[in-house]
């Protein structure tokens, strides 16, 4: 697939099912011998605000308080009008990131490889000096702002990702990613009315599953946020405004849940996470914007005017469920 060559990847496979490509960048932080070093000004986060993977590093981004040690720069919702899929930084002065000095992603891309082929993602962290895209493996990078950068974290920054628990994180964080993050995406980029049926079933049945946890559980791992509810979240906030309509994931919506609907609403709440949400970007971005595995032409360039998203500030209640007000457990098991 030469992606910055044609004009639309298609990661579908021959029964119309959408296969999401493989992180091409995905050396870890560390202080071991092929390891990407963790310090401070060194690294730039380049997202959009429409996206569910970057919108979580970012999320963890600023929880962590690592705000003053990676940088970010913040590409345009809307994909750029040329002959291949990619994102431009059009927000900024003169169409072109203020630090990197690039007007598209794919730049950092080709800098860390001549032949990179696959599409441009965010989020990517770039080496500022080299300006080349050193990992953008979304999978893990929430992670290693957790546990490798804990030395920069802010002081009593709280525990994401507790140890005691990472065995149990790392295998929900799994189902979620399969069933629900890249879920939306097998409905609404599926070819085939049999792959998307599949896709809209298994989605529906796995919120089933997490609206019925969050009946006795104020968090999805209990009393405290941690880096599934991140995940979940970013899917949890976009559903409405883009992937019910837009994906064709509309058996429900998330206000349709309460429980969903109510933890949704104590995350929006907290610091780091509506802060961090931009409505308007994505709805632009799914509804007029093109997209990665699809060749249709949005319906008239029209921008839907709802849904209403005002009562995503109503009050939850849900700290009935653990007794505590605090969300967050600080210091590390």
């Amino acid at each position: 697939m030469e992606n910055h060559k044609k004009d639309k990847p298609l990661e579908v496979d021959k029964n119309g099912k959408f296969n999401r490509q493989k992180n091409r960048f995905t050396a870890p932080f560390g202080d071991k011998p092929g390891e990407l070093p963790v310090e401070a000004g060194r690294y730039r986060l380049l997202w959009s605000p429409v996206c569910p993977w970057a919108h979580r590093s970012v999320i963890v981004r600023r929880v962590l308080g690592l705000e003053e040690s990676i940088s970010l720069g913040t590409a345009s919702p809307m994909r750029p009008n040329i002959p291949r899929v990619d994102w431009e930084f059009s927000l900024d002065e003169g169409n072109k990131d203020p630090v990197l000095g690039i007007q598209y992603l794919s730049e950092v891309y080709l800098n860390a490889d001549p032949n990179y082929e696959g599409r441009p993602t965010v989020p990517a962290i770039i080496d500022v000096k080299e300006k080349k895209v050193v990992n953008n493996d979304y999978f893990r990078l929430t992670n290693y702002f957790e546990t490798v950068w804990s030395p920069l974290h802010k002081e009593n920054a709280p525990n994401l990702y507790p140890e005691s628990l990472r065995q149990e994180i790392d295998a929900l964080n799994d189902v979620i990613f399969h069933e629900v993050n890249n879920g939306v995406y097998k409905c609404g980029f599926a070819r085939s009315q049999e792959a998307y049926e599949e896709a809209y079933d298994t989605l529906f049945n796995q919120l089933d599953v997490l609206e019925n946890r969050l009946a006795t559980r104020r968090f999805l791992l209990g009393d405290y946020i941690t880096d599934s509810d991140v995940r979940l979240f970013a899917t949890l906030v976009r559903f409405d405004v883009a992937y019910y309509s837009a994906f064709k994931a509309n058996r429900n919506r998330i206000v349709d849940f309460p429980n969903l609907w109510g933890y949704l609403r104590d995350l929006y709440q907290t610091p780091g996470f509506g802060d961090t949400t931009d409505f308007e970007a994505i709805k632009i971005h799914y509804h007029l914007s093109n997209h990665i595995a699809s060749d249709d032409q949005k319906s008239l360039n029209i921008l839907p005017k709802g849904p209403d998203l005002s009562s995503i500030h109503a009050p939850h209640h849900r700290e009935a469920i653990s007794g505590i007000e605090e969300k967050f457990l600080i210091g590390h098991d």
